[in-house]
Parts: C-alpha cells; sequence; structure tokens
C-alpha cells in the first residue's frame, strides 16, 4: 500500500496501525475477506473486503500491467457478492493507474474526496464554545456517547449499517498507540457529549480521523472549537500539522477551506454494481 501510495501521490499516507487496527474488528475474517498474491516469498499485491461493501486493493508499482488488479477485482466483486453486498468501492487517488483500471472495467464514481492539511505555521481560528459547553479528553465512561454520536452523523450521508461498538472502538481507542488526549468531546450544559474528534499522530502531523457533532447541537461552532482544541493539544506533544479528509457527500469541504486548510490529494470512491449478471 505505501509503495502504491508513493508512486501516485509522491507520499504514503497509510499507516500500520490503519491496517492492524482494521484487522482487529471483531467482525472482521482475515482468512476469509482478504488475498495476497506472491511472488515468491515477496507480497507483491493484496486485496481485502474490509467492509462488505468497501474494498481495498493495491498492487506493487513494479508488478503493475500483468492483470493483477483486474483478478483481484473480479475476486473482490465475487467475494462481496457472498457477502451479501449490492454495490462494492474502493477510494483511489483521482488519475491513478487504480482509477483507469476500475473506470476501464464499469466502476463509476459515487463520491469524491479530498486530503486537507493546516500549515504548520497557521493555527485553526479559535471559535468561543456556547455557555456551559466544555471541549475535553473524553472518559472512558463516555466511549458509548462518542460512538453513538459519530454513527448517528455518519449514517445520515453513508450508505451502509450501523457499525458496531466493539468494531468502532477497534479503531479508535484500541488502536495501536492511542492515548486518552487522542479522543476530544464538546459536553453540553446537561454533560452530554454534544460533538467528538478523534485523533492519531503519524510522525509530526495529527490526523483527525472522525469529527462529528449531535444533529441537534450544530450550528454552535462546536466542530472548529474541537479543531482548535485537537490542534492545540496535538501542537503540545509534538505535532506541527494538522490534517483530515472530507468528501463530497458531508458538504464540509467549504469549512475546512474557510480555517486555512488546503487540498493535499484528491481521490474517488469507484463503485461496482454487483446485483446484475456475474
Amino acid at each position: 500500500m505505501a509503495a502504491s501510495e508513493l508512486a501516485d501521490l509522491g507520499e504514503v499516507v497509510i499507516e500500520e496501525a490503519d491496517i492492524v487496527a482494521d484487522w482487529q474488528r471483531p467482525s472482521y475474517d482475515l482468512a476469509t475477506r482478504s488475498l495476497g498474491v506472491l511472488d515468491g516469498d515477496r507480497l507483491v499485491a493484496s486485496a481485502e473486503l474490509t467492509h462488505p461493501g468497501r474494498a481495498d486493493v493495491s498492487v506493487h508499482p513494479d508488478v503493475r500491467g500483468r492483470g493483477i488488479g483486474t483478478a483481484l477485482a473480479g475476486w473482490v466483486h465475487a467475494t462481496a457478492r457472498g457477502l451479501g453486498a449490492s454495490v462494492v468501492g474502493q477510494e483511489v487517488p483521482e488519475g491513478s493507474p487504480g482509477d483507469r483500471l476500475l473506470a476501464s472495467l464499469g466502476c463509476t464514481v459515487r463520491w469524491t474526496s479530498w486530503v486537507l492539511r493546516l500549515p504548520p505555521d497557521r493555527p485553526v481560528p479559535a471559535r468561543p464554545l456556547p455557555e456551559g459547553y466544555v471541549v475535553r479528553a473524553a472518559t472512558a465512561g463516555e466511549r458509548e456517547q462518542v460512538w453513538t454520536v459519530a454513527e448517528d452523523a455518519f449514517l445520515e450521508w453513508s450508505v451502509r449499517e450501523r457499525e458496531p461498538l466493539d468494531d468502532f472502538g477497534a479503531t479508535v481507542w484500541e488502536r495501536p498507540g492511542f492515548e486518552p488526549w487522542h479522543l476530544r468531546v464538546a459536553v453540553d450544559p446537561d454533560g452530554a457529549v454534544a460533538a467528538v474528534a478523534s485523533l492519531h499522530l503519524d510522525g509530526h502531523t495529527a490526523y483527525v480521523d472522525k469529527l462529528a457533532t449531535r444533529a441537534d447541537r450544530r450550528h454552535r461552532g462546536l466542530a472548529q472549537a474541537l479543531l482548535a482544541d485537537g490542534s492545540a493539544v496535538a501542537r503540545s506533544h509534538g505535532a506541527s500539522g494538522l490534517e483530515l479528509s472530507t468528501d463530497s457527500r458531508t458538504g464540509a469541504l467549504d469549512l475546512y477551506r474557510k480555517i486555512g486548510m488546503e487540498t493535499t490529494s484528491v481521490w474517488v470512491h469507484r463503485s461496482a454494481d454487483l446485483t446484475g449478471p456475474d
């Protein structure tokens, strides 16, 4: 994955912790939902269905052009059908060899995603909190509320089943390297979690993996307050930059650009309709 990103983007976005977190989800079965391609003892390509309708396929640049990606796409489609999915897709860098291959196989773009970065010398503009609200690290006892707020928000625009609490936790508070200060919340005057932000550090960059606000607590500046808080806390732990991703389903791109974040890469989610004949 890293070699593919380096060739296509000029930088590596994936972290080993991303893979470990996905693989340790209780619902994920590595034996039946992943496939590797070996050249001797060397892994040169891989495919996995992290969710029934979501795939990750990577082919090392050294072995591209040999039909490996096409073969893995066929395995993805067949396996996703077996899991009951009607659609399966993958995010790939726009214009990359993977994008062109999926387009040639009839996969269409369902949405566009942007990775954005806040320059190291640019703080997130402060946003005063409404009276009675507090931003701080989440407690262990608030984790179920965090899950509820995040999943409720994501499911407003994401077409998938609700992620079980244990699966969610595997990628957040059980993610390798997690520290309690990584999980930030905005708490309302009643003490309930109104908004959440999950951070993790990749070298000197803090990545905002999840940012969500409860529907009845929106338009109060909580998301921006969490970004400002997360940026400040991450800088105090050695981070010099802030990064996140958003997609065209959320309508949040203008918010992030308004606070000074700049696009570093563009991705497209290409998907295949599995309801037709094989």
